[in-house]
């Protein structure tokens, strides 16, 4: 994936998550009891933190050219993905039928790759003075 579509992305989850935001506010409203509303907007607010830290890796990288800020960027996309996805499934499998078993189990592995997210960028930091440099 070339750094153009990385940034795509990462700009295509914010977008989505501004909108998923509003969906689960709005049309998913009457549909959803109260846990189900919560699971939903936990995947919003996840999906929003981890986007702007894709973002911030992205920008760092670019600047500095740390090569371990672009491996964080990727975990964050892919967190993103099977974590929030993972819940906006589970919120709305009454409606959509999907099975819960799948998902459930999604949803740990999204929380692992924030996780590596996070420890690239403090191994990137510890390891790169040029980062702390102005």
């Amino acid at each position: 994936m070339t750094n153009k579509n990385i940034l795509i992305a990462i700009c295509a989850l914010g977008f989505l998550a501004v909108a998923m935001g509003a969906f689960g506010a709005h049309a998913l409203k009457p549909y959803l009891n109260d846990y189900q509303a919560r699971i939903w907007e936990k995947a919003v607010a996840y999906q929003f933190y981890h986007v702007l830290a894709a973002m911030i890796a992205f920008v760092l990288y670019d600047v500095k050219g740390v090569r371990y800020l672009l491996t964080a960027a990727y975990f964050f996309l892919v967190g993103v993905v099977l974590f929030s996805g993972s819940l906006y499934a589970l919120a709305t499998v009454d409606m959509t039928g999907l099975p819960k078993e799948v998902f459930g189990p999604v949803t740990p592995f999204g929380g692992l790759f924030f996780l590596m997210g996070w420890g690239t960028m403090i191994f990137a930091v510890v390891k790169y003075s040029k980062l702390s440099e102005k």
